[in-house]
């Protein structure tokens, strides 16, 4: 994980902590409801402040999701750690396998869609449309 310059030991705002990880405030919330990240205890008097860390772990929760994972995943990910490479391998091979599984489908689909669109050029000026015809045969 990319470090951010500071302190872990600084203290931020939840506004604070929104704009040095680039999300907003209600992500943060949101992380915090399904405990991805704890919520600070609050003061008596004053706001939460967030452990300075936390920038590091938003961002990797927002990478991680750029590759696909969703969130149970990253909870596990997060859960753990560095010191289980194995596992984690074996979380982002199987993410990989879905990837590929998922792209074979999205291929198939492309192919019957440039089958469909082929039908339309083939009938653009006939009172029916091919391609609408062919989707209302469908099972």
């Amino acid at each position: 994980m990319e470090k951010t310059k500071m302190n872990n030991n600084d203290q931020l705002t939840i506004g604070k902590l929104a704009k040095l990880a680039g999300v907003n405030v209600e992500t943060i919330r949101y992380y915090q409801r399904i405990e991805m990240i704890r919520e600070p205890t609050k003061p008596m008097s004053g706001f939460r402040h967030y452990d300075a860390s936390l920038v590091n772990t938003i961002k990797f929760i927002k990478r991680a999701q750029q590759l696909g994972f969703v969130l149970a995943e990253i909870k596990e990910l997060l859960n753990l750690g560095e010191g289980n490479c194995h596992d984690v391998k074996e979380l982002a091979i199987a993410k990989r396998q879905k990837i590929v599984h998922q792209l074979k489908d999205l291929n198939a689909m492309k192919k019957e869609l440039d089958g469909l669109i082929d039908a339309c050029e083939k009938t653009e000026d006939t009172p029916n449309c091919a391609l609408i015809d062919s989707l209302a045969k469908s099972p």
